[in-house]
């Protein structure tokens, strides 16, 4: 029976951390886009710093969600340790993102006919996905290990 409750909350924190991931991603896409409007950059080695920047503006809000709903983490006792591995977690996850990002965009060539700035977007949501789990993992092991 204990072992059906533990599930049920890991399921109900999961689904939380999806929500958040759904906020943050919107986030992404959105100083993505944004930026990569403003500056004419859709593929290449440029648009690793776009998608730096634009992780970092999510990852901001992900600490803050994540903290207090997705892990529930009401301590205040070594918020600067936790803060400090979440970041690590988090640029860990911003490398496999920003990576996934770069080699969809520079390595394989748009399909169904869709445009570069579309395939960004493709390559963004592949990004998405695979950092997800990398940063549950890492969020539910190393920082908010309640």
């Amino acid at each position: 029976m204990e072992t059906n409750t533990q599930v049920k909350m890991l399921a109900g924190q999961f689904l939380r951390f999806a929500v958040v991931g759904v906020i943050n991603t919107s986030i992404n896409f959105a100083v993505l886009n944004i930026l990569s409007y403003i500056t004419g950059i859709s593929k290449g080695s440029g648009v690793i710093p776009l998608a730096v920047f634009a992780f970092a503006v999510a990852t901001a809000n992900s600490y803050l969600l994540n903290k207090h709903w997705s892990f529930r983490d009401q301590s205040h006792a070594d918020a600067g340790k936790k803060f400090s591995l979440f970041l690590i977690v988090s640029i860990i996850g911003a490398g496999i993102n920003s990576g996934t990002v770069y080699l969809i965009t520079t390595h394989i060539s748009p399909i169904f006919g869709l445009s570069a700035h579309l395939w960004l977007n493709v390559a963004a949501l592949a990004a998405t996905g695979i950092s997800l789990v990398w940063n549950f993992i890492g969020y539910k092991l190393f920082v908010f290990k309640n």
